[in-house]
């Protein structure tokens, strides 16, 4: 087993409310390790006009300002996104999208939400019939079939690799991959056919996934297409070690604490459920900074 660096709080997501809870879990002096890709941030590209004493600054601004207070603070980055994270008895194994582990006291959830979808003729009818958006939940139906992921990030890429192990074929459809190159290097020397530089047009037959169609033309004959458009997130990651979602299986269900129901682990912002406003996402970053550092400063083990 290799050896993993230990940090009292993990975090998940460099948005508003992540690095507001690595601003106040590094300032309670808790050492703070932050996983993800600023870059990917909903309000990366936006323009702030709507967030109170703030005016006229673009979300790309805020964010690196965001970043640069946390790493004063003593908060560690890592631009990489997460591929699991397991319960270890108190504590948290939290592996990157390279394959590096860490180990963590507490977690902060504030990964946002996919809210992506293909756009394309057949994704919506044929919804549960083949076309799904977690391969962790799903992969089991497709043994010894030929399957098809559309994605560039890590959730398609380590997803494509997952399904080798029960899929017949397994085709990773992308424009341009986006993954960390030991990622990358693991998929290009697996079996899954990669086909980069083309998207998808259509998701092909009637009561059930025959096959999706590319822009060329051609036609990939599959009986499952999963559509992984972001970083792993939400179903794989939180509900794989038991936290629970709300009644509609779409957000994390929290207390006022931002406290989910698996000790230790903590959620924030669009990951909660609306509104989608980024004063919403830095007072639960706050909170689940806070609690988080206070949860991994009385644990012991």
């Amino acid at each position: 087993m290799q050896d993993r660096k230990s940090y009292d709080v993990v975090i998940l997501g460099t948005g508003p409310a992540g690095l507001q809870a690595a601003i106040h879990a590094a300032r309670r002096k808790a050492s703070v390790l932050v996983l993800g890709k600023v870059g990917k941030s909903s309000i990366f590209h936006a323009h702030v006009e709507n967030f109170c004493c703030i005016f006229n600054l673009t979300g790309e601004e805020m964010l690196e300002a965001g970043q640069r207070q946390a790493v004063e603070f003593g908060a560690r980055f890592l631009e990489e996104d997460i591929v699991e994270v397991v319960p270890e008895g108190t504590l948290f194994r939290v592996t990157a999208e390279s394959g590096t582990e860490f180990e963590a006291k507490s977690l902060v959830i504030a990964t946002g939400t996919t809210r992506n979808r293909l756009g394309v003729p057949g994704e919506k009818e044929l919804l549960g019939r083949g076309v799904g958006y977690c391969v962790d939940c799903d992969a089991n139906f497709y043994r010894d079939e030929a399957v098809a992921v559309v994605g560039e990030a890590s959730a398609a890429a380590s997803g494509a690799l997952t399904l080798l192990d029960y899929a017949s074929e397994v085709h990773l459809i992308c424009r341009r991959l986006d993954v960390s190159a030991a990622l990358e290097k693991r998929l290009r020397e697996s079996a899954v056919q990669v086909h980069e530089g083309v998207r998808v047009t259509g998701i092909d037959g009637d009561t059930a996934v025959e096959g999706v169609t590319l822009e060329d033309g051609t036609v990939i004959p599959v009986s499952g297409v999963f559509i992984e458009l972001g970083a792993k997130g939400l179903l794989q990651i939180a509900t794989a070690f038991g936290v629970l979602l709300d009644d509609e299986m779409k957000y994390i269900r929290t207390d006022k604490q931002m406290k989910t129901n698996v000790p230790g682990v903590f959620a924030a912002g669009d990951i909660c459920g609306p509104p989608w406003q980024m004063a919403k996402a830095v007072g639960e970053g706050c909170v689940a900074g806070i609690g988080a550092a206070e949860y991994a400063r009385k644990l012991k083990y």
